[in-house]
C-alpha cells in the first residue's frame, strides 16, 4: 500500500512514521508513506499557500490552486481508491473504516490548516472526509498519522502475529478484555485462575464476558450500534 500526504507542515509527519510498527511496515515494503510540500506548489515567490476568505471573518484559507495542482500532479503517476481530506467535520473514524481503507492500493490525505481548505477542493476532488473526533486540532497532520498507523497495522505481515489484529477492541463491537503477563502473583494481587488452566475454551469464554461487562459499563454505545 501507498499512502501520499499532502501537507503546509510536512516536518510534523517525520517522527510517527520512523519508529515502532510504521517503521517496521516500510522496511518489509509492506506499506510506503510519502510526504509532499504544499509549498512546493505555492504561488510567487513566497511559494503562498493561503489566503484571506472571501466574506470576511477571522483566520485564512487553503487557496485551491496549490492543492489542485498537487492533487493532479499526484494523479498523473497513481490513481487513488481515496482521496482523504482530514477535518473536524468529517466522519468519526472507527475500526470499521480503518478495515476498510486496509484494502486500498492508493490513498491521498489531504491535512487542513487555518480555517480549512477552499471548498472547491472538497467538491471537486476529495472522495471521503474523516474526523479523528470531535474537537478541532491546529492541523490535519496529527490525524493524518493516527489514520495511517490505524490502517497500516492492519495490513498482512506487518504485525509479527497476524492474529493479534483480529481481537483488538471494537473488531467485534465490543472492548478487549483485561490482559494480564509475568509474574502470576504480584503484592498479593493475582492473575484470574482460568487464565492459567490451559482450558482454551473457558478462557475464550472468560474474555468474551470481560468484554461484554467492560462494554456494557464503558460504551454502552457500542451494544446499541
Amino acid at each position: 500500500m501507498r499512502i501520499d500526504i499532502i501537507s503546509v507542515l510536512p516536518e510534523l509527519l517525520v517522527s510517527p512514521f520512523e519508529h515502532s510498527i510504521m517503521k517496521r511496515a516500510q522496511q518489509k515494503g509492506l506499506l510506503e508513506v510519502v510526504v509532499h510540500n504544499l509549498r512546493d506548489y505555492g504561488l510567487g515567490k513566497h511559494r503562498q499557500v493561503d489566503d484571506y476568505q472571501y466574506g470576511g471573518g477571522a483566520g485564512m484559507v487553503m487557496m485551491v490552486e496549490p492543492l489542485s495542482n498537487c492533487i493532479e500532479q499526484l494523479q498523473v503517476q497513481r490513481s487513488y481508491d481515496e482521496i482523504i481530506f482530514l477535518t473536524p467535520d468529517g466522519k468519526t473514524l472507527h475500526q470499521g473504516i480503518a478495515n476498510q481503507l486496509s484494502l486500498s492500493k492508493n490513498l491521498l490525505f489531504i491535512c487542513g490548516h487555518y480555517k480549512g481548505i477552499d471548498e472547491r477542493i472538497r467538491e471537486q476532488y476529495v472522495t471521503m472526509e474523516i474526523s479523528i473526533g470531535d474537537f478541532v486540532l491546529s492541523g490535519g497532520e496529527l490525524a493524518a498519522a493516527v489514520l495511517v498507523d490505524s490502517i497500516g497495522r492492519l495490513l498482512p505481515g506487518v504485525l509479527n502475529d497476524e492474529t493479534s489484529a483480529l481481537f483488538d477492541s471494537f473488531q467485534d463491537g465490543l472492548l478487549a478484555p483485561p490482559v494480564y503477563t509475568r509474574p502470576s502473583e504480584f503484592k498479593g494481587w493475582k492473575v484470574p485462575d482460568v487464565l492459567l488452566s490451559g482450558h482454551d475454551k473457558a478462557i475464550e469464554d472468560w474474555r468474551y464476558e470481560q468484554s461484554l461487562n467492560r462494554t456494557k459499563e464503558r460504551r454502552p454505545d457500542l451494544l446499541q450500534k
